[in-house]
């Protein structure tokens, strides 16, 4: 892995021609992207009063993300992003129109869990396309894993702020202000990236291969599956957390909760970007897993809200090296004309696991209590933890 040199670096990195445009423009995106799928639980729940009902369109919500990503990165990469970015951002706009209208007039699940799909499946990977971006701009350059050292970090505040905003304005105003308000920040940021076409990866000219089959191979099937194993994790503490916070009478306090992982993550993020590692990137994905298993341990025995913020601040020490490792790794291991479908599954992997994830720990937390919750969350990050070691 190229050495990364902490500030310096990153400064470097920004000073790429048309870099720090990007990177901001994508900044509210990422932040709605945050808040849409622990939005839709505040949302289902506050008309059904159901944490399994909730699960399960959340859980609709991922999948479908999940599966069609990949098969838009494919039109991504054949069309550009220019030209494909705008459509999805409208279409995912009116599907979560949708739902919160389907939401309010308390509306069969069968019709809560199609909108969800329908929302899910729109949802645009801004992420897998600002990674293209810099992979596009820096691809040969040691700058490149510093690239994904802001990239991860990046997505480390929007989890930050993003929950936290979703928790205040779903408790103290409405759900329905807090979805509205997420997909407000992505039609923001989406439409600001993609106008800034002179940074955009040109789209793949006629007669060059674009299939998915080029990503059929052990490693990065491998990586990908690690990644199921971090959305389950997700899926589980989003559910688990916000339970948690509720059956202890301060509902409100769900997203900041929630959001302690992501500001340690961010920490984290800075002090692996700012050192020279010489362990093999493989090893260094092991290990870094490893860490997020037995940091989330405690989660098992927390008894109040203030050693719970403690137990949720371990498994943060983890979060943002994974993200580099993971994207260093994929941008080494596939060809360039694939690279946002690469990002995509990623991303896709992410979303089946917050998917499987949030619907078990919604079943599991009706049945028992949040604590079985994070013990779901405490078996993704040992399936994560197997996946990276078959990989290596």
């Amino acid at each position: 892995m190229p050495a990364l040199t902490g500030r310096l670096s990153y400064a470097q990195v920004l000073r790429t021609p048309g870099a720090w445009k990007f990177y901001l423009a994508a900044a509210p995106a990422r932040i709605g992207i945050a808040m849409t799928s622990l939005g839709i639980v505040w949302l289902v729940h506050g008309s059904t009063d159901s944490y399994a009902v909730a699960g399960t369109v959340t859980g609709g919500f991922a999948v479908a993300e999940a599966v069609a990503g990949p098969q838009v990165a494919r039109l991504i990469d054949r069309f550009g992003q220019t030209r494909m970015l705008p459509i999805m951002l409208l279409t995912h706009a009116l599907t979560v129109a949708l739902l919160i209208g389907l939401t309010t007039k308390q509306a069969p699940l069968w019709a809560l869990v199609t909108a969800g799909v329908l929302a899910g499946s729109s949802l645009p990977q801004v992420g897998a396309q600002t990674s293209a971006r810099w992979a596009h701009a820096l691809r040969g350059s040691p700058l490149l894993s510093s690239a994904f050292t802001l990239e991860a970090l990046s997505v480390g505040i929007a989890f930050l702020v993003g929950p936290a905003l979703i928790g205040l304005l779903s408790s103290l105003w409405s759900p329905v202000a807090g979805s509205a308000t997420a997909t407000g920040l992505l039609l923001l940021g989406g439409f600001a990236l993609a106008a800034q076409r002179r940074t955009a990866p040109p789209p793949v000219e006629r007669g060059e291969q674009v299939s998915s089959s080029h990503l059929l191979h052990k490693g990065f099937l491998a990586l990908v599956a690690a990644t199921v194993g971090i959305g389950l994790f997700f899926g589980s503490m989003q559910v688990s957390v916000t339970a948690y916070a509720v059956e202890r009478g301060t509902p409100a306090l769900a997203g900041p909760l929630y959001s302690i992982t992501s500001l340690v993550s961010l920490f984290a993020g800075l002090v692996y970007g700012a050192r020279r590692w010489r362990m093999a990137v493989e090893n260094q994905f092991v290990l870094v897993l490893g860490v997020l298993a037995v940091t989330s341990i405690p989660l098992l025995v927390v008894n109040a809200p203030w050693t719970l913020g403690i137990a949720l601040a371990l498994p943060g020490l983890a979060i943002a090296p994974f993200q580099t490792l993971s994207a260093v790794m994929t941008e080494s291991s596939v060809q360039p004309t694939v690279l946002t479908q690469a990002f995509t599954w990623l991303n896709s992997g992410s979303a089946a696991g917050i998917a499987l994830g949030a619907a078990l720990a919604g079943r599991v937390v009706d049945a028992h209590s949040a604590h079985y919750g994070f013990a779901v969350a405490l078996a993704a990050t040992l399936l994560a933890t197997a996946m990276a070691a078959l990989r290596r």
